[in-house]
C-alpha cells in the first residue's frame, strides 16, 4: 500500500495542476471580456464576479474545507426540555450565555455602517440542538429602531441563514453552478439549495410567507420540516423588539421533487456544520441605508457554504447527565447464522458487564458477539456495575433474528 504522505502529495500535486488549468481558463475568459457570471435573482453586489471565480477556483485546495472556525458552538437541550415554539423566550433561560452571538461578532459588508450601533441594530441569536432530533433551534431576538416589513417582496427586514449540515462546501445557488453553459432553471431545479440551504427569514412576516427558502425545495420551511413564532409589539415604521423562536432541518440532499429522497443531516455529539447568517436592515424605506451585517467575512456566503463559518454540537452538559446509566445498541451482523453484535454504550465508570441474550446464555465482555440456535425474539438485559452503583438496560423484543 502507498504511504499516506506520499498519497497526499500526489493528490496535492493532482489538486495543483487543476487550480492552474482552471485560473488559465479563467484569465483567458477575462481577456475576452467573457461574462462570468450573471447578476443573480436577489441582486447580491457582483461587482466582483470575476475575482470571485478565481477566488472560487482557488479554492480547489487540498484543504478540505474553507469554512472559518472561530469556537461557535450549538447547545444541547436534554430531551425533556426541547424548546416550544411560542415566540417566548423562557424555555431558553438555562442557555448558557458564552454561546450568544451577538451584533459584536456581525460587520456590516456593504460598508455604509463602520461598526454596530445598538440604537440602530442590536441581535442576539441562540442556537441548540436535542439529540436524536436533527433540527437547529434558532431564539432569534433583535431591536431595531426602524421595522420595514410592509412589502410583499424581497425588501423586508431579514435574518438570512446558510446551513450546511455535512459541511461539504461549495457553492448552491444556480449563478455557481459549476456548468454556466446549461440554462438558468435547469441549474436551479438540479442545483440551488439541494445540498445546503439558504433561508431568507423575515422579520416579522406580515401577509406572507414567514420565510423564502431560496431554491426549488420550498417544502423544506413547512411541518415536520421547520416551524416558527413570532412575538412583538411594534408597527411598520416604529422601533421596538422581536423574538423569532424556530427550529429549520438541515438536509444533505433536498431536491425539487419533495421530501421522498430527501437525506437529512445527523446531528451528533462534537460534529461540526456549516452554519452563518447574515441580518439585512432596512431602515426608512431607502435602499441606500439598508445594512448587511454579516457573520461571515466573505460577502458572498449567500451562495456559497465554504465561505460561511463552522459550529460545533456540543455534548449534553454534566449537570443534565447520570453518573451511571445502562445503554447499548446492537446490529445483526449475519442472519443466516443468526448472529448479532452488541455494542455497550453505558454512560459512566463502568467495572462490570452482565449481559443476558434472553435465551438462557450470558456474558460478561463488554460488547459481545452471540449467536442465537432457534429463530424468535428475544429479551435482552445488559446490567453493568461501577463505583456509583448498579444499572440496568433491557430490550424487549428488539433483537429478533430468523
Amino acid at each position: 500500500m502507498l504511504d499516506l504522505s506520499f498519497r497526499k502529495s500526489v493528490l496535492e500535486t493532482i489538486f495543483g495542476t487543476l487550480v492552474l488549468l482552471l485560473l488559465t481558463i479563467v484569465s483567458a475568459l477575462v481577456r475576452a471580456k467573457k461574462p462570468l457570471f450573471p447578476r443573480n435573482e436577489l441582486g447580491h453586489s457582483s461587482s466582483a464576479k470575476k475575482v470571485g471565480l478565481v477566488l472560487l477556483l482557488c479554492g480547489l485546495s487540498t484543504t478540505a474545507f474553507a469554512q472559518e472556525d472561530r469556537g461557535y458552538n450549538i447547545y444541547q437541550f436534554p430531551a425533556n426540555m426541547i424548546p416550544r415554539i411560542d415566540g417566548k423566550t423562557d424555555d431558553w433561560d438555562s442557555f448558557p450565555s458564552e454561546y450568544i452571538v451577538g451584533t459584536d461578532q456581525l460587520w456590516d459588508d456593504s460598508k455604509r455602517y463602520p461598526k454596530p450601533d445598538a440604537t440602530n441594530l442590536d441581535v442576539r441569536v441562540r442556537v441548540a440542538w436535542v439529540k436524536g432530533l436533527n433540527r437547529l433551534y434558532f431564539l432569534y431576538e433583535a431591536y431595531d429602531d426602524y421595522w420595514d416589513f410592509t412589502q410583499p417582496g424581497l425588501h423586508n427586514d431579514t435574518f438570512e441563514i446558510v446551513v450546511d449540515g455535512d459541511l461539504s462546501g461549495g457553492p448552491l445557488i444556480a449563478e455557481q453552478h459549476p456548468n454556466q453553459d446549461l440554462p438558468l432553471m435547469e441549474r436551479y431545479f438540479a442545483f440551488h439549495g439541494v445540498h445546503a440551504q439558504n433561508y431568507h427569514i423575515f422579520t416579522p412576516a406580515v401577509g406572507k410567507d414567514w420565510a423564502l427558502a431560496w431554491g426549488s425545495q420550498p417544502w423544506i420551511k413547512e411541518l415536520p420540516y421547520a416551524n416558527i413564532a413570532y412575538s412583538y409589539d411594534f408597527k411598520p415604521g416604529q422601533p421596538g423588539k422581536l423574538v423569532a423562536e424556530f427550529w429549520i432541518t438541515p438536509f444533505d440532499y433536498a431536491g425539487a421533487e419533495g421530501p421522498a429522497r430527501a437525506v437529512e443531516s445527523v446531528l451528533t455529539d462534537n460534529k461540526k456544520i456549516g452554519l452563518t447568517w447574515a441580518v439585512i436592515d432596512y431602515d426608512v424605506n431607502d435602499e441606500r441605508k439598508k445594512g448587511f451585517w454579516n457573520l461571515s467575512k466573505n460577502h458572498k456566503m449567500y451562495g456559497n457554504s465554504s465561505l460561511g463559518t463552522i459550529f460545533t454540537l456540543l455534548p449534553l452538559a454534566e449537570k443534565y447527565q447520570p453518573k451511571l446509566e445502562a445503554q447499548w445498541s446492537f446490529s445483526i451482523t449475519d442472519m443466516a447464522q443468526r448472529q448479532v453484535t452488541f455494542t455497550d454504550e453505558s454512560r459512566g465508570s463502568i467495572k462490570r458487564w452482565h449481559w443476558d441474550f434472553g435465551d438462557g446464555t450470558t456474558s460478561k465482555e463488554r460488547s459481545p458477539v452471540h449467536r442465537y440456535k432457534e429463530a424468535g425474539k428475544y429479551i435482552v438485559v445488559l446490567n453493568v456495575e461501577g463505583p456509583d452503583g448498579k444499572s440496568r438496560m433491557a430490550k424487549v423484543w428488539d433483537v429478533a433474528v430468523k
